[in-house]
């Protein structure tokens, strides 16, 4: 989920940043070399899905085995770890859409 996560915030990086900086008062012209990495930004972009793809498939198939002594504790864990996951799928989603709606911003 971590990577998904970071792979997402560098694929977004060309949009969200500027907007941020602007957002809390910090401007000048050095802003336009943020977009410096709009080039690797569809590699990014997979890079992210794919890492999300495998976890959400480690994290919602049947679990097999569980790696603590008390299987009990698996049971209690594995719903949270999911809706951390999808919390982390709903912020992802934002920032990989954020470069189709910045215009509105702007």
């Amino acid at each position: 989920m971590a990577v998904g996560v970071a792979s997402a915030i560098i694929a977004s990086s060309c949009c969200v940043l500027p907007l941020v900086l602007v957002l809390i008062g910090i401007t000048g012209a050095w802003m336009t070399t943020l977009t410096s990495l709009r080039p690797v930004t569809p590699v990014f972009t997979v890079l992210t899905l794919v890492a999300l793809g495998w976890a959400g498939v480690i994290l919602f198939r049947p679990a097999t085995s569980c790696a603590v002594a008390d299987g009990a504790a698996c049971e209690k864990t594995r719903p949270v770890a999911r809706m951390v996951f999808l919390g982390c799928v709903a912020f992802v989603a934002l920032l990989l859409l954020f470069p189709l709606l910045a215009p509105f911003f702007y």
